[in-house]
């Protein structure tokens, strides 16, 4: 194995160094201590002379450090020390959010400055005002921004203050200006009645009433309820109140419930009040007495009186209704009505009536009607039918044809129709003539008069059956007459059958 190639790391600096001392009289800068010799790697050791080569003379140039020279690794650098640890900084912008006779809740943000060491926690102290016996009221560090400092003494003073921890230690603090009093912040009592009780409640009998009404104050206030200026009844009314709302409950609420109830909510020397009309309603009762007043021709005038019981709320109308007395059956006449009296109409010739009226109000109509005592009898009475007199119309007239005859051409042996038509009043007696010679009832003519339609047919014409044809139509107002000229020709034969 050949032997490692020796380092010429010190030959190609001792080289220069004896140029610059042959050519140079100005002094030469102190070499820098040079680091130990490191061996180069194989790969990167600079080769051997091989055989034949000679070995550079002394007298000879070196060729430059920079192709001579193999690459040096870098000195590896010392490990960097890890930074120092250091506290935050304060905790900012700490201020009582709330508080009460026993217990003050603060808030606080972060340090604007937290560092490499983050942030582990606070550590909430409070001291009496006066003294400097700071004690901590959490005993594990605090992670919210938020603490509520619980168990103080109602009346005493204490300076608070925020310390934040990490690995480094304790942020500075952060204090409250003022000393905090321990003790409740006194707030003006207000109910805050909703939009739908502010005016009347209604409800019908039986239905459950389940009112809530929220209110504000601190510290709590102290809530009580009168009905039309009376304590409530508890065996009727239960309330149950909170430090946000009361609420007002009456299982199944009865006429006796309706009035208006008060509501007070005092704190200290203040108070406020606000006031609920409770209206519980049901159906009315029938109207007092209904008669009938009188009866003429087809008709019939009622009148009847309000109901003595209008269901705690107004009457809104009333229904009437009416019974035949043959049948018993009982059907509307008038519904929503409005008055006190009301004629009725279109009543049957020889029945009997009876009338029923109930009352309505916005509960509904009453289960039961008043009903008239007398009966209402539509007499019947002789009637004289005169019919008007109509003076009838003319309606005769001479025959007038509508459709005359055409002249026209047809073929020998093909049966041929004349058409016309013709009105007038009385039927006009039709005659039909062949050159002015009436034709009658010869076999060969066919003739048709219906609605007003004349129709001769002339059935399979022979070279003799041309001439003027007329029809004649009379009546005992006139008579009128239409003619046409009708030839035949032979018809055409094929050359074939000529030969």
């Amino acid at each position: 194995m050949p032997s490692k190639p020796a380092p010429i790391k010190k030959a190609a600096k001792k080289e220069p160094a004896k140029k610059e001392e042959a050519k140079a009289p100005e002094p030469a800068p102190e070499p820098a201590p040079e680091p130990a010799p490191v061996e180069a790697p194989p790969a990167e050791a600079a080769p051997a002379p091989t055989e034949g080569e000679a070995p550079a003379a002394e007298g000879e140039a070196a060729p430059p450090a920079e192709a001579a020279e193999a690459p040096v690794p870098e000195e590896p650098k010392p490990p960097t020390p890890p930074p120092p640890k250091e506290p935050t900084s304060a905790p900012v912008d700490l201020f009582v959010e709330d508080k009460n006779d026993t217990s003050v809740t603060i808030i606080w943000s972060q340090p604007e400055n937290i560092g490499a060491s983050g942030l582990d926690g606070y550590t909430i102290e409070v001291c009496k005002d006066g003294t400097e016996d700071w004690k901590a009221v959490n005993e594990e560090l605090q992670k919210s921004s938020r603490f509520v400092i619980k168990n103080q003494t109602t009346g005493d003073r204490l300076k608070i203050r925020v310390v934040a921890v990490n690995e480094g230690g304790r942020s500075p603090p952060v204090s409250l200006p003022e000393p905090v009093l321990v003790k409740e912040v006194a707030d003006r009592p207000k109910v805050r009645l909703p939009r739908f009780l502010r005016q009347r409640y209604v409800a019908n009998v039986g239905d459950k009433i389940n009112l809530t009404i929220p209110f504000t104050g601190k510290p709590k206030p102290v809530v009580t309820w009168t009905k039309n200026g009376q304590p409530l009844d508890t065996k009727r009314v239960n309330i149950r109140s909170t430090e946000r709302d009361s609420i007002l409950f009456i299982r199944a609420s009865e006429r006796e419930d309706s009035g208006v109830y008060e509501m007070c909510v005092k704190v200290d020397d203040f108070e406020d009040k606000a006031q609920i009309t409770l209206q519980i309603v049901e159906l009315p009762g029938p109207p007092a007495t209904v008669k009938i007043v009188d009866t003429w021709g087809f008709n019939v005038a009622l009148e009847w009186t309000a109901p003595k019981d209008n269901g705690n709320t107004e009457i809104t109308g009333y229904t009437v209704q009416k019974a035949d007395k043959k049948t018993g059956d009982w059907f509307t006449v008038l519904e929503h009505y409005n008055r006190l009296n009301a004629t009725i109409s279109d009543l049957i010739m020889g029945n009997t009536y009876k009338f029923r009226v109930f009352g309505e109000n916005k509960c509904g109509m009453s289960e039961s009607a008043a009903v008239t005592k007398e009966e209402a009898k539509i007499l019947k009475t002789g009637i004289d039918y005169k019919p008007p007199d109509y003076k009838e119309r003319d309606f005769s007239e001479a025959p007038k044809f509508t459709t005359s005859l055409a002249d026209r051409a047809t073929t020998v042996g093909y049966s041929t129709k004349l058409l016309c038509s013709v009105r007038g009043s009385p039927k006009p007696k039709i005659v039909w003539m062949k050159n002015q010679m009436i034709i009658g009832d010869d076999p060969k003519f066919r003739q048709i008069c219906v609605q007003g339609i004349c129709s001769l047919e002339i059935r399979k014409p022979g070279n003799f059956d041309g001439g003027v044809y007329s029809c004649r139509a009379k009546n005992d107002h006139g008579e009128a007459t239409v003619s046409c000229k009708l030839e035949f020709k032979q018809p055409v034969i094929a050359d074939a059958d000529k030969k």
